[in-house]
């Protein structure tokens, strides 16, 4: 867990994180409604990845490239849903996605930008701790040392906007032991 005495990297602008966001009960509430849904494998084009998913609200289609209305969110996830919505210092009607994600030991993200349709995006995690990284999105800035590693411990939040989400893209290192997230996005 980061304490005061951790020290964050410096983080681009945009970029937000809260160790803590949610307690050990309430993520326990949130595994137990995941628990509830049924999880598919991840398509991204003609690619399956080893995480598995569930899409609420509107979701993106990679292959078509079109966002289209999908399964109302389920109402278990309204309490995080208001709370990150305070976080982000909207309305939580704004929260246009929810995506729950499972992450098998060994998964990885791979670098890339959220859906271009998402505008804000707040990521909770649950179950197990990663390695959140950050690059800027033009590649004539990328190196090794552009590369900003952030522990993003179970029970935090996340939030990417403006530059954060615009000129940067992130990945995750592989997990060493399952892990949940619920991604949150509110369209452009």
């Amino acid at each position: 867990m980061l304490t005061l005495f951790d020290e964050l990297p410096i983080l681009p602008e945009g970029f937000y994180y809260y160790p803590d966001f949610i307690n050990q009960v309430e993520e326990q509430q949130l595994l137990s409604a995941i628990q509830q849904i049924e999880l598919h494998a991840m398509e991204f084009h003609q690619y399956t990845a080893k995480r598995k998913v569930a899409s609420f609200g509107y979701d993106y289609n990679f292959s078509s490239r079109q966002l289209t209305k999908g399964v109302e969110i389920p109402v278990s996830f309204n309490w995080v849903i208001d709370r990150a919505a305070k976080q982000l210092m909207i309305d939580p009607d704004q929260i246009a996605e929810l995506l729950v994600t499972e992450y098998p030991v060994g998964s990885v993200i791979n670098w890339h930008r959220d859906a271009p349709p998402f505008e804000s995006i707040a990521g909770i995690s649950l179950g197990a701790d990663c390695i959140f990284k950050l690059r800027p999105y033009d590649k004539s800035l990328q190196s090794r040392k552009s590369i900003i590693s952030l522990p993003v411990r179970q029970r935090s939040l996340y939030i990417m906007q403006g530059p954060a989400r615009t000129e940067w893209e992130h990945s995750t290192a592989p997990v060493t032991d399952v892990r949940y997230s619920v991604t949150l996005r509110t369209l452009k």
